[in-house]
């Protein structure tokens, strides 16, 4: 009766059922924290064992992880296939109201000739262009410039426009027979007149040889917008106006900067308006330009709205 009444005792102590006898089962327990104290206090004696163990039954986990990791695999594939699907949603939408712009643009760009015509107002001159690869830099920190592979040969000639995919650039300042050198937008010599829209203010925008050019020669109370959108004036003749530029951006002390919309420190090619010989819209000249790895058009550096 009393060793009954025991074996109940430790049963409910014990934290899994009794097999054979309680005495197993405390024999079980005291080795188990023997092994515990062991492996804490001298974990070198176990090592080898671990080691032995873990050699012998990898193959087997290796098997038996397979199925666990087929089963991951088919769900990661169905979320592809949903997240492939939302983006194939997102595109076909955004798709769908490009188109609805284009419409749009085509519509206001024939109001926009009929009203030319009706006020007998001069159009804005056509240029032809010349698309070229950069060959270098200027290696100097105090001058920011490049060199491109097109020059008097190509009908270039010292003051035309340079342009990336997506915005101005900068202006060609030397033109030997093969070869070019552009002063990018950047640079601390660098003037350009420009307009802020929806303002109407007009600007000079000066470069620093920093990342971004400065605004000057405006009107200190003027209320210019953050993100306010820059395009050349036309004002002197150096640049054609309406050429994309950047957009506005306050600094802390509230100067007022340009973040250009063309990336100088990625440019591979440019497109430079020979302002002499005028036949090609520059509107049409912004464009990426070069689909096989050359320099990101709008669609990866943001098309300027």
């Amino acid at each position: 009766m009393k060793r009954n009444a025991l074996t109940r005792k430790i049963a409910r102590i014990a934290p899994f059922p009794v097999g054979v006898t309680a005495l197993w089962s405390l024999v079980l327990i005291v080795l188990c924290l023997i092994l515990m104290i062991l492996s804490t206090l001298r974990p070198a004696y176990f090592e080898g064992i671990r080691t032995a163990l873990a050699d012998r039954f990898a193959p087997v986990l290796s098997i038996v992880a397979i199925p666990f990791e087929n089963m991951a695999s088919f769900f990661t594939n169905i979320q592809d296939i949903a997240a492939l699907r939302a983006e194939s949603q997102r595109l076909e939408s955004e798709n769908a109201r490009l188109r609805e712009w284009y419409h749009m643009a085509l519509l206001l760009e024939s109001e926009n000739k009929s009203l030319r015509e009706l006020l007998n107002l001069k159009a804005d001159p056509e240029y032809e262009y010349v698309s070229t690869r950069i060959i270098a830099g200027a290696g100097q920190n105090f001058v920011k410039s490049v060199l491109v592979a097109a020059g008097a040969s190509d009908g270039l000639a010292k003051g035309d426009t340079a342009l990336s995919g997506v915005g101005l650039v900068g202006r060609v300042v030397e033109t030997g027979v093969a070869s070019s050198r552009i002063l990018l937008l950047t640079d601390i010599n660098s003037r350009v007149p420009v307009l802020i829209e929806d303002t109407l203010l007009h600007a000079i925008m000066r470069g620093t040889n920093a990342d971004r050019p400065e605004l000057i020669h405006y009107s200190k109370d003027s209320d210019i917008p953050e993100g306010a959108r820059i395009v050349t004036s036309g004002h002197g003749g150096g640049y054609p106006p309406g050429l994309p530029v950047g957009r506005v951006v306050t600094g802390e002390d509230g100067e007022k900067t340009v973040e250009l919309f063309s990336n100088l420190d990625r440019l591979r090619f440019v497109r430079i308006l020979k302002q002499h010989a005028k036949k090609a819209p520059y509107a049409n000249i912004l464009q990426p330009l070069n689909k096989n790895g050359g320099e990101p058009g709008p669609q990866e550096e943001g098309i300027p709205q």
